[in-house]
């Protein structure tokens, strides 16, 4: 009997601990574009008008918590909104369009990084090679970025 009572209360703890670890989400750095302005509203936007699945894949909590960041699936395809020009873009480089959007693909050790070129703010979208070809998941999400994030000027 003294053994039942004193498991209950550990049962309950190695249980909150289980909630508590599995809804941190998983972490992603929001970029830093400035706070107020332009970018973080059309962010905040084009984070609203994402779509439920990418490749069928169901949204994956990030934390911290923010309309800068949106991931899918496991492993994740890791969206980021309002990030830095990418150095890898010249006047020569190879985009891909999809759906009217123009995405600068750059190939990275397991999987690609696809950043947007000619929009009010850069989204990049990171999508491991569990998910070749890799540009596919851009189908889903260009719907929402051509719709919200403008071509720049």
């Amino acid at each position: 009997m003294r053994s039942s009572a004193l498991a209950r209360p550990l049962v309950g703890a190695l249980a909150l601990l289980t909630v508590t670890a599995c809804s941190a989400g998983l972490p992603v750095s929001p970029p830093n574009p400035p706070p107020v302005g332009a970018a973080a509203y059309t962010c905040s936007a084009i984070h609203g008008g994402l779509p439920d699945e990418v490749l069928g894949h169901g949204v994956t909590a990030t934390t911290p918590k923010s309309p800068l960041t949106s991931a899918w699936g496991q492993p994740p395809i890791v969206l980021r909104c309002g990030v830095a020009t990418p150095k890898a873009l010249t006047p020569t480089s190879q985009l891909l369009t999809v759906d009217g959007v123009d995405w600068l693909p750059e190939k990275l050790t397991q999987g690609y990084l696809f950043t947007t070129v000619g929009r009010s703010v850069n989204v990049e979208v990171a999508v491991p090679d569990a998910y070749s070809p890799e540009a596919d998941a851009l189908a889903d999400l260009s719907p929402a970025i051509a719709k919200l994030d403008p071509v720049a000027p």
